[in-house]
């Protein structure tokens, strides 16, 4: 059998030439062309700095994917959009990644694109998703910073390191060693306070920065009112200077101020929600606040007309009429008022507290303040005089008598059933002092206590004088009641006696009324 012709030597040293380029490029490309298709994003600059194609795309210096193509917004602008190529080891890349533009070493000459993948808390970039210019940054060239240092700013840098150099022959060492032991805590509070500038959220810093640069562009936009507010600054700081000792002793009670703002700032923590509901109760009145200047509108219109010139000349002419009398109320005014203060006080002082008061009175007592008694005479006094002729309203008084005689004074006396215990409240003999020269508000308040008194005197009607005017009453009254039977045409008879209890059980037989009698006679005890 015949053995195979060997390869020839030029074939194997091209296989392995081959092999070789091949095995380079696996090494340096890390990717198979053709086969895997790369993860594409996109950056948008503000300046692209001259970055190339194939420059490299780096992950904290790892080579991690290279730009693919710069589009620029227009030509001959800075600003343009950057395609990057990233390979599989550099994803996954975050919603919210950064990219800067940074210059390679100095043998590597050019730029690459440093990509920050974002945090982790976020999804994945699209495929050829953008991101935004707000999260990209461009290198600072070296022209840029000769053209940033003109002649007057080279002056002010001048005058800076003049007077730091002032600063350090002062002292300014020396005080900068002394304020070394103060330093840790104001480092531990200072990488609070940076920790707190990074905000709650990822990108707020980075809003913030945005931010400051809006601003400082506003402040760039008016060099000369900004070189006015470092010359007013200056002037501001001299003044703070010749006040040394007074901001010394205002630092010296720094501290208690930042022990006593905690308290405060929780407290302002706790009123947050209320103020954050009332916010939100007040979001309506403020959506209809538009609607309401609206409607005003028409009424705003009127009332232009009416303070026009032909209007306020009328106007005029009227008030020239009646400011002499106001002038005239305004002079007689504080007298009136005066007195008025008097009144208000008299009644706030004395008349209040009366109706307030209570009348104190053990056998009859009363129900509520005086306020609320003192009107309740009015129906009592309604219903006595509801009943009239054609002469005036009349009222029913009924007489009673019995055998205890009071001496009422002034020669007066009156009869009573039974004797009286006390007299409640006791009469007024003399009427209280009239001071017209004490004002009413100092003047002591009426005691309503109603402290009973003995009874008056009682006289008994015994003797003959009395017997005999009491003979006569009844002689009288027989007579009297003779007269009305006999002029109904009564046959009843009157006697000129009290009656007794045997003629009133003959009475009560006659009528068929002695059952209910005896039990009447039963309770009260009578035999």
């Amino acid at each position: 059998m015949r053995r195979g012709r060997a390869p020839s030597t030029f074939a194997v040293g091209a296989a392995m030439l081959v092999l070789a380029v091949l095995v380079t490029y696996f090494s340096f490309a890390k990717d198979i062309p053709f086969v895997n298709e790369p993860y594409t994003i996109k950056a948008a600059f503000r300046d692209s700095a001259g970055i190339q194609p194939h420059s490299p795309v780096r992950i904290a210096g790892v080579d991690v994917g290279e730009v693919t193509a710069v589009e620029h917004t227009r030509p001959g602008a800075q600003s343009a959009t950057v395609t990057l190529a990233i390979r599989d080891k550099g994803r996954p890349v975050r919603d919210d990644a950064s990219a800067r533009i940074r210059p390679r070493i100095f043998l590597e000459g050019n730029f690459f694109v440093d990509l920050s993948p974002g945090s982790g808390g976020t999804g994945e970039l699209d495929d050829g998703a953008t991101i935004p210019v707000g999260r990209t940054t461009t290198p600072v060239q070296f022209d840029q910073v000769l053209a940033a240092l003109q002649s007057d700013t080279r002056n002010d840098l001048q005058t800076v390191f003049q007077e730091v150099g002032k600063a350090q022959d002062a002292g300014g060492a020396k005080a900068f060693n002394d304020s070394l032991k103060y330093q840790p805590a104001a480092y531990k509070f200072s990488a609070i306070v940076s920790e707190a500038l990074l905000g709650k959220r990822p990108g707020d810093l980075g809003d913030w920065i945005r931010d400051q640069g809006v601003v400082s562009g506003a402040l760039d936009a008016e060099p000369e009112k900004l070189r006015a507010l470092v010359a007013d600054f200056n002037t501001t700081a001299a003044a703070l200077a010749s006040r040394e000792t007074a901001l010394r002793a205002a630092v010296g009670e720094l501290p208690r101020t930042l022990r006593a703002a905690p308290p405060a700032l929780d407290a302002l923590k706790a009123a947050f929600p209320d103020v954050r509901r009332f916010a939100e109760g007040a979001r309506p009145g403020i959506r209809s606040l538009g609607p309401t200047v609206d409607a005003t509108l028409p009424l705003v219109t009127q009332a232009r007309g009416l303070v026009g010139e032909n209007e306020l000349r009328s106007l005029a002419r009227r008030l020239r009429s009646a400011t002499p009398p106001l002038a005239q109320v305004a002079r007689t005014a504080p007298s009136v008022l005066s007195e008025l203060r008097l009144l208000a006080s008299c009644a706030n002082e004395v008349l209040v507290p009366f109706g307030n008061d209570k009348l104190v009175d053990e056998a009859f007592p009363s129900n509520g303040p005086v306020y609320q008694e003192l009107p309740k005479f009015l129906p009592n006094l309604a219903g006595e005089s509801r009943s009239f002729d054609a002469n005036s309203p009349w009222f029913k008084v009924q007489g009673s008598g019995g055998g205890e005689t009071l001496n009422l004074g002034n020669g007066l006396f009156g009869s009573v059933a039974d004797p009286i215990i006390g007299n409640n409240p006791p009469p007024v003999r003399e009427r209280p002092p009239l001071r017209p020269d004490v004002p009413c508000e100092t003047q002591q308040q009426p005691d309503l206590r109603s402290i009973p008194k003995s009874a008056p005197a009682a006289t008994k009607s015994s003797g003959a004088a009395a017997d005999a005017r009491e003979a006569k009453v009844t002689k009288t009254a027989a007579s009297v009641l003779r007269r009305q039977l006999k002029a109904r045409g009564s046959d009843r008879k009157v006697a000129d006696r009290p009656a007794t209890l045997a003629d009133i059980r003959a009475l009560a037989r006659r009528n068929g009324l002695s059952s209910e009698l005896e039990r009447v006679l039963a309770k009260s005890g009578q035999p």
